[in-house]
């Protein structure tokens, strides 16, 4: 039986009533999560948009086959202090989005600091942020669907000004933070985002620790298919299943993709990096695979090596000793 890991999982919420239970919701994401074959989950919890980090977390904990804790964080406003008592909660990684200056503005560097120091992975949303109607599919004026979830959106927080630009979540910028912060892990959403393909495929490139996963819906699966995303423009090794989507939806994303999947011919092992390999090894749920030792493999001597300032005074010992032989060394006679 494959396994599945969702790098790319929101805690639930009831946007029209914020303030209510949880647990309902929690209880049927983990539900429809397990029946649609998830094995683990990058679950992004509180602080920003929901209920505080430390009740969201003790939700999460309560399935801990499947939820690893993830906390929504402002850099704004999120010191290393608070970092740090993140991690004695129990999360493994952070999320950030809708940020308020650029994702590589110097601002920000102590947050990727003390997650490097911690080994967490960060999320980064990319692109423009979603929400409310997909006009590219549908409008108000010819479908009812649209027509309501618009009423919902002008009454609830997205009707709300809010001081955000999809200019400040770019690929690129992970290319700064990945330059200064070599041993940190970062994970770009929906495969960089709309617009953002380009940019995305040249840093999946070049930077060892940047991934990009490939949650977003339809619009962005058709893009990958003809734009050649997967595989081609960026390399299996850098690309991990993400959700992203309601809990009745789920089931439906993964066969999608494995449609996806068999029109491009994608090998088997690329699939199986794709779903479990790469998202685990980021979160430590599996030993890197190709940094493993092979069994029977003869140990290499280890090779002693004299410190500088030893091998100087050696060199030295050596051109004086040359020296002192050559003056001693008889002079030839000239041949008459």
């Amino acid at each position: 039986m494959r396994k599945i890991f969702d790098i790319h999982m929101h805690f639930p919420r009831n946007w029209e009533k914020p303030d209510s239970d949880p647990r309902p919701l929690v209880e049927n994401l983990y539900k429809q999560a397990k029946a649609a074959g998830i094995t683990k989950a990058n679950f992004l919890c509180g602080g920003r948009w929901g209920i505080s980090h430390e009740t969201s977390i003790k939700h999460a904990q309560r399935h801990p086959d499947l939820f690893i804790p993830t906390a929504m964080i402002d850099p704004e406003t999120t010191t290393p202090a608070r970092l740090k008592e993140l991690r004695a909660m129990g999360y493994r990684g952070l999320k950030m989005i809708g940020v308020q200056r650029d994702y590589d503005c110097e601002a920000y560097f102590s947050v990727y600091e003390t997650a490097q120091k911690f080994g967490w992975p960060i999320l980064l949303h990319m692109g423009v942020i979603g929400g409310g109607i997909d006009y590219r599919v549908t409008h108000p004026r010819r479908n009812s669907e649209a027509a309501e979830g618009l009423r919902r959106a002008q009454s609830g927080v997205f009707a709300q000004p809010r001081n955000m630009s999809a200019t400040r979540m770019r690929p690129f910028h992970l290319d700064t933070i990945a330059n200064n912060f070599p041993r940190l892990r970062l994970i770009g959403a929906h495969l960089g985002g709309t617009g953002n393909y380009d940019e995305a495929a040249s840093v999946a490139r070049w930077r060892h620790n940047v991934y990009f996963d490939f949650s977003g819906g339809t619009t962005i699966e058709r893009h990958a298919v003809e734009r050649r995303l997967i595989g081609h423009e960026i390399g299996f090794e850098k690309l991990i299943f993400g959700s992203d989507t309601q809990p009745e939806k789920i089931a439906e994303h993964i066969r999608r993709w494995d449609t996806i999947f068999d029109l491009l011919d994608v090998p088997e092992d690329a699939r199986e990096r794709m779903w479990w390999s790469n998202g685990a090894e980021l979160y430590g749920e599996e030993p890197i695979a190709w940094m493993k030792k092979p069994r029977g493999t003869a140990k290499t001597a280890a090779i002693r090596v004299a410190p500088l300032r030893k091998r100087a005074a050696a060199r030295s010992a050596a051109a004086r000793s040359q020296k002192t032989a050559s003056a001693k060394k008889p002079a030839a006679k000239r041949a008459r």
